[in-house]
């Protein structure tokens, strides 16, 4: 027994499942500020929650569904059928990532 009272010793191992990465976290950019003060920013790829943070800094991380109601000035900036996602918690507006298939077809099985 060691004079610590354990007869094991922690060794600080690397874990090989992660690792960390070189490249830049993406940032879901802000494209437009509607009139009524709904920031409208664009999906960074397979981006499923909201990272927009309040006046404390805390995450919202509302889940992003899809909006077909918008409003008139959302259609003029975007056109008619935009494909626009909306978050659940704090109602920011996210516009699809252009580097990502767009998600308006019709499922066919």
């Amino acid at each position: 027994m060691s004079p610590h009272g354990s007869c094991y010793t922690s060794v600080e191992m690397a874990n090989p499942r992660y690792t960390v990465s070189d490249k830049p976290i993406p940032v879901a950019e802000l494209v437009a500020t509607l009139t009524d003060g709904t920031k409208i920013k664009r999906r960074v790829p397979r981006m499923r929650a909201c990272n927009e943070k309040d006046e404390k800094g805390k995450l919202c991380a509302g889940h992003l569904k899809r909006w077909y109601f918008f409003g008139d000035e959302v259609k003029q900036k975007f056109g008619a059928d935009a494909e626009v996602y909306r978050c659940e918690h704090c109602k920011t507006l996210y516009l699809p990532n252009p580097e990502e298939e767009p998600r308006t077809g019709t499922l066919s099985w």
